[in-house]
């Protein structure tokens, strides 16, 4: 049995990239001294965070700087869900007066339980639905924004089909109706280009562990101009709007894997793209009764959500494992429900498909090998599976 680890979970979390892992390495016995240090082994330290700011800046396209060069948009967090809890807390707490949150059906964990958690304290939650190929319909949206809306949340890609969104259509929406607009892009990220100085958008969230950077660090972009109020209280840190002694090392190695991510940005979309949709005509020329949910035509180049009928996701993810064949049955904040993805759901997909739905992402350290090992691998599986269900026998 083949014990090499083919990984195609991406979108759960990624390898850190080598180049990363060496950026990083000094800040945790060498050069491990406070950036908030008067003296200068604190102050080194402290250039490099600016270095990291500034690469991330130049990922995201934000090109406003203070008098002292530092990109003041960028504000470094521990991960998306503090990014996104935090973008969407400042916006209420910032327009007590406004009491509507609008955001879709189909967002994050990060972004819904924030919603449901101002539903508690007596805020009105609009969500805007998607039709069965996961798309918002932008009249639907802004009939559910009004002058009562104090923010709007809508993610630029979705981690499970990978569908694209128009968000700066959206940012103006919002704004039409002097509400921000805040986006999860911890997706999106790296994987398609983003021109922050030439957006409507008013705070953006990513992730490092997405991009080939560590877990527990992640960024909130807020544009300049936009009111603040911070999420997390504490000291002078991020200018006041992130309390807490900076995470140097990680913080560093999200520099250099955004740094990264904008040269490799072309491998993306064209090696990583064809690897994917080389898996999908793979699984489609060689097993029935499938089907990809998702936008075909806007959507991440590395991922693909596919519905296998009649079987449970879970045993097609547990055979597979047998391989060292890493996927998922949808998203990792999710795993360990019974129902089928709040995505799927949303999207109208019948229970049958739904609950056999397995979610492969890839990245650019996928192989064509890789591909063509769980190409081989997968119809036997789905076949057994599929042998045993009574309602595969009854169709």
């Amino acid at each position: 049995m083949n014990k090499k680890i083919v990984y195609f979970d991406n979108n759960a979390t990624t390898a850190v990239d080598p180049e990363v892992f060496e950026a990083m390495k000094p800040f945790f016995s060498e050069r491990y001294g406070n950036p908030s240090s008067i003296y200068s082994f604190g102050g080194n330290v402290a250039a490099e965070i600016k270095k990291a700011r500034a690469q991330v800046a130049a990922l995201l396209g934000a090109n406003h700087q203070d008098e002292h060069g530092n990109f003041t948009e960028v504000i470094f967090t521990s991960c998306g869900t503090e990014s996104d809890n935090a973008a969407i807390y400042s916006a209420v707490e910032n327009c007590p007066r406004r009491k509507k949150v609008v955001m879709s059906k189909i967002e994050h964990p990060a972004v819904l339980n924030v919603g449901k958690d101002l539903e508690r304290r007596g805020y009105k939650v609009a969500y805007a639905p998607v039709d069965g190929k996961g798309r918002i319909d932008l009249q639907r949206l802004e009939d559910l924004i009004d002058e009562n809306t104090a923010i709007v949340s809508v993610m630029w890609a979705n981690n499970e089909t990978g569908n694209i969104y128009p968000v700066e259509q959206i940012a103006a929406m919002a704004h039409r109706y002097g509400a921000l607009f805040h986006t999860d892009a911890v997706q999106a990220v790296g994987k398609i280009p983003i021109n922050m100085a030439n957006s409507q958008i008013d705070m953006l969230s990513l992730s490092g562990h997405k991009l080939h950077a560590p877990k527990g660090i992640g960024v909130l972009y807020v544009r300049r101009g936009i009111r603040f109020r911070p999420f997390i209280v504490g000291g002078h840190q991020e200018k006041g709007r992130r309390g807490g002694t900076e995470n140097t090392a990680s913080i560093v190695a999200l520099g250099k894997a955004c740094e990264l991510a904008g040269k490799n940005m072309q491998i993306e979309n064209t090696q990583v793209k064809a690897l994917r949709d080389r898996l999908e005509k793979g699984i489609i020329d060689s097993i029935p009764s499938i089907k990809i949910n998702a936008d075909l035509d806007n959507r991440l180049p590395n991922t693909a959500s596919v519905s296998f009928e009649y079987i449970e996701g879970e045993a097609i993810l547990l055979r597979l494992d047998q391989f060292g064949i890493c996927a998922s049955s949808g998203s990792a904040c999710t795993t360990g429900s019974l129902e089928p993805s709040h995505v799927l759901r949303a999207m109208g997909i019948p229970y049958t498909s739904a609950h056999g739905t397995i979610r492969f992402s890839l990245s650019r350290f996928n192989t064509e090998e890789e591909v063509d090992f769980v190409i081989k691998t997968l119809p036997p599986i789905i076949a057994e599976l599929r042998s045993y269900s009574p309602y595969w026998q009854e169709k």
